[in-house]
C-alpha cells in the first residue's frame, strides 16, 4: 500500500464520520486556542509594558548617581566621564522642586532641567506635541498628571504659558527665580514634574551640580565595562537594560503560569481525540479483517490510524490558531473600549511571535500523532479471523 492509499483511506472519516470529526478537531482547536490566547497575552502585556519604558538609545544608556563621597555630580566629573572609552554622549539632569503658576492656579511640581538629547535616551516617549530643543529654549514638557493638577487635559495646555518658581541657591539663597515657559509638548506618566532645557537655567538655582547623568554608550558591547569604570570611580550606576530583564524573568514566569492553563485545556482535547479514535477502531474492527485478509501488512493499518490523528490533530492546530486571533481581537476590542470610555489609551494587549505560532501547531499536530499511536498500533495486532467475526 503506498503513501496515496494511506491518505485516502486516512481521510474518509471526513465522509463517513463528518460531524464527530469535527467536534473532534473544534476540540482540539480549543485546547491550543486556548494555549494560544493566553501566552499571546503574556506576550502582548510585556511587549505593550517595554515599549513604554524603552526606547532603542535608552537601550544604551545608563543612569549615573552620585555615590556616598559626593552630594552632586561636578563638571569636572562630566568631563572625566566624556573621557572615557566607549562614552558617546552624556546629558546631564538637574533635579528639583519648583512651584508652577497656571491661569492662576498654583501647584509644587519636580522640575528636571535637562538637554535637548535626555527625553530620547530616558526612554520617555512624546504623546503629542514635539521634543525640548535649542531651537525654542522657553519650550518645556509636561507630564499628563501635571494636566489634571490643573484640572485640563494635556492637549488643551498645548502651546499655552506657564509660569515657573526655582528657589535659588548661593548668595541668594531664599529667593525664587521667576521663568516663564511655552508648553510645547506632554508625555504620560504618574509623576507629576515638568522638563525644561538646562540652557535656560540660572546658575544661581544649580550652581553648576548636576543630580545624576545620562551616560550613552556607542554599542551595547561597551557597556557593561563602562558601567564598570563607573562604579570604580564611586558612583551609583543603574541601567533600563536591568528593568528589561527583571521584566523579562517575571513576564517568563507568568508565560509558563498561563501555558499551564492552557495545556489542561490541550490535554482534555486530546483525550476527547483518544476516544475518538478507540471508538474508530471499535467500528472498524471488522474492515481491518477485511483489509488484512487482502494483503494489508500490519505496518499499513498502523500508518492507517496514525495518519488519521496526524491529520485531525493538524487541522485541530489551525483551527486552534483561528480561535486564538479571533478571540484575542475580541478581548482586545472590548478592553480597549471600556479603556477609553474610562478615560485611558488603546493598546494591543496580544502579540503572537511567529516562532510560537509554528512551534504550536507543530505541537498539535504532535498531540494527533502520539493520541492515535495506541489505538493504531492495538489495530495493527489485531487477528485478521477474530476481526472478521466481530460484531
Amino acid at each position: 500500500m503506498n503513501i496515496f492509499d494511506l491518505i485516502k483511506l486516512s481521510t474518509r472519516m471526513f465522509k463517513a464520520r463528518t460531524t464527530r470529526t469535527l467536534l473532534t478537531i473544534l476540540g482540539m482547536g480549543v485546547g491550543i486556542g486556548a494555549i494560544l490566547f493566553l501566552v499571546g497575552l503574556g506576550y502582548g502585556i510585556q511587549k505593550t509594558l517595554l515599549e513604554t519604558i524603552t526606547t532603542a538609545d535608552s537601550l544604551l544608556a545608563l543612569d549615573v548617581y552620585p555615590g556616598d563621597s559626593r552630594t552632586a555630580i561636578s563638571s569636572d566629573d562630566v568631563d572625566k566621564i566624556k573621557s572615557l572609552d566607549g562614552v558617546e554622549s552624556i546629558s546631564p539632569v538637574f533635579e528639583t522642586m519648583g512651584q508652577l503658576k497656571y491661569n492662576n492656579l498654583v501647584s509644587d511640581s519636580k522640575v528636571l532641567a535637562v538637554d535637548k538629547d535626555f527625553i530620547k535616551l530616558d526612554g520617555i516617549k512624546i504623546v503629542e506635541g514635539y521634543d525640548i530643543n535649542n531651537n525654542e529654549p522657553d519650550g518645556v514638557v509636561i507630564t499628563d498628571s501635571l494636566a489634571k493638577v490643573f484640572e485640563k487635559q494635556p492637549q488643551e495646555m498645548l502651546g499655552s504659558n506657564l509660569m515657573l518658581y526655582l528657589p535659588e541657591k548661593g548668595e541668594k539663597a531664599g529667593n525664587k527665580s521667576e521663568m516663564n515657559f511655552k508648553i510645547i509638548g506632554f508625555t504620560e506618566k504618574k509623576d507629576i514634574l515638568i522638563y525644561m532645557n538646562a540652557q535656560v537655567l540660572d546658575s544661581n538655582v544649580s550652581s553648576g551640580e548636576y543630580t545624576r547623568l545620562k551616560v550613552k554608550c556607542n554599542s551595547s558591547a561597551v557597556l557593561p565595562a563602562v558601567r564598570e569604570k563607573l562604579t570604580g570611580e564611586g558612583f551609583i550606576v543603574s541601567a533600563l537594560t536591568d528593568l528589561i530583564r527583571q521584566v523579562d524573568q517575571a513576564f517568563g514566569v507568568i508565560r509558563i503560569i498561563l501555558g499551564f492553563f492552557g495545556a489542561i485545556a490541550l490535554m482534555v482535547s486530546a483525550i476527547g481525540m483518544f476516544n475518538t479514535m478507540t471508538v474508530a477502531l471499535l467500528e472498524r474492527t471488522e474492515e481491518i479483517g477485511i483489509m488484512k485478509s487482502i494483503g494489508a501488512s500490519n505496518y499499513d493499518i498502523l500508518w492507517m490510524f496514525v495518519f488519521e490523528s496526524t491529520i485531525m490533530g493538524f487541522l485541530g492546530g489551525l483551527s486552534g490558531l483561528v480561535i486564538g486571533f479571533v478571540g484575542g481581537e475580541i478581548f482586545n476590542f472590548l478592553v480597549n473600549f471600556l479603556a477609553q470610555r474610562l478615560g485611558g489609551n488603546a493598546a494591543s494587549l496580544l502579540y503572537f511571535p511567529g516562532w510560537f505560532l509554528i512551534f504550536i501547531l507543530a505541537v498539535a499536530t504532535l498531540v494527533g500523532f502520539f493520541t492515535g499511536l495506541i489505538p493504531a498500533r492495538k489495530a495493527s495486532a489485531t487477528d485478521p479471523l477474530e476481526a472478521l467475526r466481530y460484531k
